[in-house]
């Protein structure tokens, strides 16, 4: 029985059988980029190749395999949000960010104001939907939307080692169509919540998902976050243990918006979508199974075509897919 968990591990840990798998499963589940459409309400997203699928994940020991189109360069969208939420917890303390935005899950639409009109006192249910996000936006430290976005920016350098890039024609194209989040934002204003003015809460966070990413980027950051705030390629605790396993707890209730809660029966990792078709995961250790990613690993998906509720429509069955097959689910 020892020789038999000893070979199963040692073929797992092979590089080159984890990448073969991995690229097996991507074009065995790129079919489902069918299912979905290219984000056609923000201009500058429509035209993304539609049939892309790629992921990389990195191991707690550094390791990357990659499959499929994994260096495309696209915006994070909302994974940006998970961003935003750690740079003011850090700035601010829990505390005072709980005041202005809850983490309770909702099963309503991400830009959705309906209920929020209902509740009093009107605090975005979390941050991980649009009225959560531009909340957080307006906390980012210092003064000037410049200062704050900078902020913002501090936050990923950290995480990356390197300061990415803004995709100035996706910012403005959004901008263009962001009637929704202007009216959550007047909302917001009226009841109190934004600790700025309406148009640059705005301008920040439309700004911050159209920072530039890959899917090793996405990957970085969450084996930061399985690993609790440790970076094992650094040897570096980059973020308090405490916000990361909060920030993981609400990227696994909240984090693929009002389908998070199926996401997490069958996937059962904590990650975070955009509408780019980007998908951020970090799965903990698991180290009681016998699998590749026992030590934690970083997840990062890249597949344009997103679904009804928002997300990636083969990034989520990928997902699945490599879940089911190395037992990344953390239940």
């Amino acid at each position: 029985m020892i020789k038999e968990i000893k070979d199963i591990h040692r073929n797992f840990e092979t590089k080159s059988e984890c990448a073969n798998r991995l690229h097996h499963w991507v074009e065995k589940n790129r079919r489902y980029t069918e299912e979905g459409t290219c984000a056609s309400y923000i201009p500058a997203l429509r035209h993304a190749d539609p049939h892309q699928l790629g992921v990389c994940i990195i191991g707690h020991d550094g390791e990357i395999i990659k499959g499929g189109e994994a260096d495309v360069v696209f915006t994070m969208q909302s994974v940006s949000k998970v961003i935003s939420f750690m740079a003011v917890c850090l700035t601010h303390g829990l505390a005072y960010v709980l005041k202005h935005v809850d983490v309770e899950p909702t099963g309503d639409p991400y830009n959705s104001i309906m209920r929020l009109e209902l509740k009093k006192p009107a605090r975005p249910f979390n941050p991980m939907i649009n009225a959560g996000a531009i909340t957080v936006a307006s906390l980012l430290p210092g003064v000037t939307k410049e200062e704050k976005f900078a902020g913002l920016l501090d936050v990923l350098e950290m995480l990356l080692g390197r300061r990415p890039s803004v995709d100035e024609a996706v910012f403005f194209s959004e901008r263009e169509t962001a009637h929704y989040n202007f009216a959550l934002a007047h909302f917001l204003k009226a009841e109190g919540f934004l600790k700025c003015g309406v148009e640059d809460a705005i301008d920040i966070y439309l700004r911050q998902c159209a920072i530039e990413v890959t899917t090793e980027d996405l990957a970085r950051i969450g084996l930061v976050l399985a690993c609790d705030g440790y970076d094992p390629l650094c040897s570096k605790q980059v973020l308090p243990s405490e916000l990361a396993r909060l920030t993981k707890a609400v990227m696994l209730t909240c984090g693929m918006y009002n389908a998070s809660g199926k996401f997490a029966a069958f996937v059962g990792a904590p990650s975070k979508s955009g509408v780019s078709g980007g998908i951020m995961t970090a799965v903990p250790p698991r180290r009681h199974k016998v699998t590749p990613f026992h030590n934690g690993c970083g997840i990062g998906i890249y597949s344009p075509a997103i679904d009804e509720a928002g997300n990636s429509a083969a990034g989520v069955k990928l997902l699945q897919h490599i879940s089911a097959e190395w037992e990344l689910s953390v239940f």
